[in-house]
């Protein structure tokens, strides 16, 4: 990809995914989802208001799409939405569709990262890596088999790492494990909540491109989750702009994927300018949101 890689506003042509064929129902589909917390009591509050998008089922390929925005401008209410945990989902308004069926909970088709580093104290690398497989009912031999393949291709390594337990492992490779986990099950829809959030800026960069590579092996959808613009445009095929009071999409861009790693990709002058407009965009939306505030104060 050259350094001309520029955006695009949603819908227009350049750059756009190749499409899927017509009749393929979409990966995610937002209609209209308005969540409100403590309805009809003295908290309540509206998370996100009438947030529609549509995410379409790449063949063969996927998508990654970044949802970028202030705190509390209801993100991660929007990848608990399509993952159907509670008490986000159900909305209180709209419907959530994900490969053409509504949300009804969790399901196999989805798997989900969080920041924190979600683990099994009681259990190894190993045995983490492996514990969806097991439920499902995989031979030990079998799951075993296929965990040490994922423990290598998240760069650790099988024969130092394997027996080891969460606590003997850095933040880094704790998340790497939780990342195996998830992606050793291949679902079709990866939701991610600021998975890299509490890393150190180096290791936070080696994740992103793990994250690209390993992508690109699953050819899943992925939602991920983030403060940090830079990520944001990075990782993103598609950036969603979220604002706040209340939640709602404010901006949709369209990215080519990144061709090159995180570290030399900063350095491209088509990066630094999309990152400085999100920037300011950004500025402007807590800005407003300030303002707002205060009025109502």
């Amino acid at each position: 990809m050259s350094e001309e890689r520029g955006r695009t506003d949603a819908g227009g042509p350049q750059n756009a995914p190749q499409a899927s064929a017509a009749t393929r129902p979409p990966a995610i589909e937002f209609r209209g989802v308005t969540k409100v917390y403590g309805e009809g009591t003295p908290r309540q509050y509206i998370a996100i208001s009438d947030v529609s998008f549509t995410i379409e089922d790449v063949v063969d390929h996927g998508e990654i799409c970044s949802f970028l925005g202030p705190s509390g401008c209801g993100k991660s209410t929007v990848l608990r939405l399509v993952a159907g945990l509670e008490p986000q989902h159900p909305p209180s308004i709209g419907r959530v569709t994900v490969l053409g069926h509504e949300v009804a909970g969790p399901g196999a088709d989805r798997g989900m990262v969080f920041q924190d580093y979600t683990s099994f104290d009681n259990r190894t690398v190993l045995d983490n890596v492996t514990f969806g497989l097991e439920c499902r009912g995989m031979p030990r031999r079998e799951r075993h088999a296929l965990g040490l393949e994922w423990i290598a291709k998240v760069g650790l390594d099988p024969r130092r790492d394997a027996r080891k337990y969460p606590h003997e492992l850095s933040g880094g490779m704790r998340q790497r494990v939780a990342i195996a986990r998830t992606l050793i099950l291949r679902p079709r829809i990866i939701l991610m909540d600021e998975p890299f959030g509490a890393l150190d800026p180096a290791t936070r960069l080696d994740m992103q491109d793990l994250l690209v590579k390993l992508w690109r092996d699953v050819e899943a959808t992925v939602l991920f989750v983030t403060h940090s613009v830079e990520e944001a445009v990075y990782l993103g095929d598609r950036v969603f702009v979220m604002a706040t009071t209340p939640g709602r999409i404010v901006g949709d861009l369209r990215l080519p994927p990144a061709s090159a790693p995180a570290r030399e990709t900063q350095s491209q002058p088509w990066f630094r300018d999309n990152v400085r407009s999100l920037h300011e965009r950004i500025e402007r939306i807590e800005s407003d949101a300030k303002r707002l505030n205060g009025g109502a104060a």
